[in-house]
């Protein structure tokens, strides 16, 4: 291998993604932006389907069937040995405490036994700095950062991707979780993204007046669970004196649009919001919710008229997998290395200022 460069095995397993990833990055005091070498992911999708959504203890035991198959596949894609490797990262926080706890133990094997430092990443962090890595020749940092996911809902002023500042987050349902369980309540597959996304295609998005929580607020917060509480009853009514119904097809859709237009009308009023106090003029945004067009769509009319610079990792870096561990190289550069007796951290993060 090159003297110049250094090896990384990463490893992911905070939710329902068991991924392992290679990367290489400069040896310091060099500095670059590390490329991804082999990237790999299990899903539980199949696993978690009938529930309508992530049951813990069965992501844990899925970890713990893939882990070893994930890591050994990711180093036969990159070509390289257990003993190439200069340094093993894994993700402590947040997440599913069981999840975190078998990816934690495997990177402390694989430190131990190879004798090579390890590094402990903030999935949140990884979440953000995916968007460097999909724009390697361009400066994403500093930013506002955006992370929109199934157990996230977040803003940061970043100075850098290690100086990341938590704004204000989601006090209840993350957005992601509330389109799982608005598809759940509509009789819609999982997960719920996707699938509302594809409902709301022949619906109305001013069929139905949904709230939008804290959305003239000066605080920087999300709340989705009243707008999942409207959805209900507009479904089934107040006290639920339709019982358990089926929608039709009309107005399953209507429904659905009206929801995500709701969800997305908050998310860009508040990413608008933080870009204005903060007054940084790039934005990075991380997270599986980060795949939806509409999202997509509203979110770059919104910084275009503004002048921001907006940064979205294609659907690969979105979603939760390994190489966005690669912030882990700063971290190594930077001396921040994990002792052996490190712990996870599961749960959400704080909310910051202004939350």
């Amino acid at each position: 291998m090159n003297s110049d460069r250094l090896l990384l095995l990463a490893i992911e397993t905070t939710c329902d993604e068991t991924g392992a990833a290679v990367l290489e990055g400069p040896r310091p005091p060099a500095e670059g932006v590390p490329r991804i070498v082999s990237s790999v992911v299990s899903s539980q999708v199949g696993l978690h389907q009938r529930f309508g959504g992530v049951v813990p203890e069965i992501a844990s035991r899925a970890h713990v069937r893939q882990i070893l198959p994930m890591i050994d596949e990711a180093l036969k894609r990159a070509g390289v040995s257990l003993d190439d490797l200069d340094a093993v990262a894994v993700a402590t926080r947040p997440g599913l405490v069981g999840a975190l706890v078998v990816g934690l133990t495997a990177a402390k094997a694989l430190a131990l036994a190879l004798d090579v430092p390890l590094v402990a990443v903030d999935h949140l962090e990884g979440h953000l700095y995916a968007c460097q890595l999909a724009y390697p020749d361009r400066q994403v940092y500093p930013c506002v950062g955006l992370v929109v996911s199934g157990g996230h809902t977040s803003l940061y002023a970043c100075q850098g991707p290690l100086e990341c500042e938590p704004l204000g987050g989601t006090i209840d349902d993350a957005a992601g979780e509330a389109f799982d369980k608005v598809a759940s309540l509509l009789g819609l597959g999982y997960p719920g993204g996707p699938e509302i996304e594809r409902a709301a295609r022949s619906g109305n998005p001013k069929a139905y007046a949904f709230p939008r929580s804290f959305i003239h607020d000066s605080r920087l917060a999300f709340s989705f669970s009243g707008l999942k509480t409207a959805v209900l009853y507009a479904l089934r009514g107040q006290n639920e004196e339709r019982g358990d119904i089926q929608p039709s097809p009309e107005m399953t859709a209507d429904l659905a649009a009206s929801f995500q237009e709701a969800v997305v009308d908050v998310l860009v009023a508040k990413t608008r919001q933080a870009l204005k106090q903060t007054g940084l003029k790039r934005l990075g945004v991380g997270g599986g919710v980060a795949a939806n067009a509409r999202f997509r769509e509203r979110l770059v009319e919104m910084t275009d008229k503004m002048g921001v610079e907006t940064f979205i990792p294609p659907m690969s870096l979105c979603t939760d997998n390994a190489a966005m561990a690669g912030v882990a190289l700063l971290k190594l550069a930077a001396g921040q290395v994990a002792d052996l007796d490190v712990d996870v951290t599961a749960g959400l993060v704080r909310p910051g200022r202004g939350a």
